[in-house]
């Protein structure tokens, strides 16, 4: 019921029906291979052409997306960590920063509807506790900042592990642990949580499948390498 009022106060903001709102979304799904469910077969040159634009540019078109929504209500996402290393002179401090929120208050909104709100591996779903994981850092490139390809939705202990190389992501998406932490939790006689992950495999969504030349990239340049078993 609420989800109805929802979708008619949207509306009215667009000028449409709700009917006419729903099929528009809908349709996108005709041009999303990694779904089942179609909308109309005759999807319009317009909607072809957005969703060309988003597969190629994603930060691009992501911005534009938060810049339409914040002329109804105002974005409320945390900075990450590193900031943009480079801003155009004529570009103020305070535009940085409201770029850099909307961009990852979208990349954001994307990976956790990728991921239906619960993590990758685990499966939390409490929101709080959720991290919405850039597999090519922010600050490495700007192209796939807000890329949902280049996201994964995890648990905020396994995405500081992810960011920090202690754990990884094969070709065939299960967890890979490194020797350092395997050695630590040896050395200290440790249960270690994210050891037992070794080998667990990502509930991968239904769209938006991570990008696996980002993981090899991730693979390659931050992880610091695994046990033996961590692929069984």
């Amino acid at each position: 019921m609420l989800l109805n009022a929802l979708d008619r106060a949207l509306a009215r903001l667009f000028g449409r029906t709700p009917g006419a709102l729903a099929m528009k979304a809908v349709n996108f799904a005709n041009l999303d291979p990694n779904l089942n469910r179609k909308g109309l077969a005759n999807v319009s040159q317009a909607d072809r052409t957005l969703w060309a634009e988003f597969m190629a540019n994603p930060t691009k078109v992501g911005l534009e997306m938060e810049d339409a929504a914040a002329r109804f209500q105002t974005p409320d996402a945390d900075l990450p960590a590193e900031l943009p290393p480079a801003v155009s002179p004529r570009e103020t401090e305070g535009t940085r920063l409201v770029r850099v929120r909307r961009v990852q208050s979208f990349f954001r909104a994307a990976v956790l509807t990728s991921y239906d709100g619960r993590c990758a591996v685990t499966g939390l779903a409490e929101p709080q506790l959720l991290v919405a994981s850039h597999i090519i850092a922010w600050s490495e490139s700007v192209e796939r900042r807000a890329d949902p390809t280049n996201g994964i939705l995890l648990n905020a202990l396994l995405d500081r592990a992810f960011d920090r190389g202690l754990i990884a992501f094969d070709d065939q998406y299960r967890v890979l642990v490194s020797e350092r932490l395997v050695e630590v939790a040896a050395s200290a006689d440790l249960d270690c949580s994210l050891t037992q992950l070794r080998g667990r495999r990502l509930n991968l969504p239904k769209r938006f499948r991570p990008d696996p030349e980002a993981l090899e990239h991730h693979r390659r340049t931050q992880f610091h390498g695994c046990s033996q078993s961590s692929a069984t």
